[in-house]
This record gives structure tokens, C-alpha cells and sequence, in this order.
């Protein structure tokens, strides 16, 4: 069976997406050439692939962020920015909730989806081997650094 084409119409105006050369296409940032002038908190290593950094793309920061072993970012939350993320490698901890007593792990293959405006802690749970995460925001790369709290007051974090 055929699927069904004729509900996805092309609509609306893509021009703001033209290239210099008046072409509208897709644009590849290729390996090793990713944008490395975005916002970070405190030691999480995030380069774009895709952002109003160095694409055309206006509503989406697409990126990796890399912990090193042992790794805890600083108190942030990513303001009105939705925020998707994927672990490709290593296993990582994110602690939220009041206090930041309330923590999920996750591990190579998960998915995490973080809301706007959540207070959060990222951690990579090894202390020998990187995490790496793919990471998607919308509008885009917003980090807002917030007063940190102490190693000794996140919950199972010192015995991991």
C-alpha cells in the first residue's frame, strides 16, 4: 500500500534559509569542524553541529557535550529551552527536585528529556571512563548558572 502524500503540502516561506548563493539546502557541519563557542556549565565540553552559531537554523541548538570521568556540572538550569538528550557513551546522573535530592541514572542507548526553567546537576557516574551525550535545545544553547551546592549534600554521589 501507498502511503498517503497529500497531507504533507509544502507551506510557508524557507527563503530565510537561503545560502549566500541564493540556494535554499541542507547545510553539513562536517566532524571536526563543530562550533565550539558555546555556553557551558562548568566543564561539560559542547560543541554545535547545528546552531545560529554557524547555520542558517534559528529554533535549534543540536550539539555533543563531553564529561570527562568523574565529572559534575555546576547548578544550571537551560531557561525556556526544551531540552533532548541522547547517551551515546558512558553512563551519566542528572539530580533535580528541591534540594537536589531526586537524581536518574542513565546509560548508553537512553533518552532524557529536561524540561525549561528545571534546576539540575549533570554528573558523569564513572570515575575512569568519559560520558558522552548528544543534545538538542530549543530555541537554543541557553545555560544559566545557578549558586552551587556542595559534593557532600547530593544524595549517593560520593558513594557511587
Amino acid at each position: 500500500m501507498e502511503p498517503d502524500l497529500s497531507k504533507y503540502q509544502l507551506e510557508g516561506d524557507n527563503s530565510m534559509y537561503r545560502l549566500p548563493s541564493g540556494l535554499v539546502a541542507p547545510v553539513v557541519t562536517r566532524g571536526g569542524a563543530e562550533n565550539p563557542d558555546t555556553a557551558d556549565s562548568g566543564g561539560a565540553v559542547r560543541i554545535s553541529g547545528v546552531s545560529i552559531q554557524h547555520t542558517p537554523a534559528r529554533r535549534l541548538w543540536f550539539g555533543k557535550v563531553s564529561n570527562e570521568p568523574g565529572y559534575r556540572s555546576v547548578t544550571h538550569h537551560h531557561g525556556e529551552a526544551e531540552t533532548g538528550g541522547y547517551v551515546l557513551s558512558g553512563r551519566a546522573r542528572i539530580y533535580f527536585g528541591e534540594k537536589f535530592e531526586d537524581y536518574v541514572d542513565m546509560e548508553e542507548g537512553d533518552w532524557v528529556f529536561v524540561p525549561p526553567f528545571m534546576p539540575h546537576i549533570e554528573c558523569n557516574l564513572s570515575r575512569t571512563k568519559p560520558l558522552t551525550w548528544m543534545t538538542t535545545r530549543t530555541p537554543e544553547n541557553i545555560v544559566v548558572n545557578l549558586d552551587d551546592v556542595l559534593d557532600e549534600d547530593l544524595r549517593d554521589w560520593l558513594t557511587r
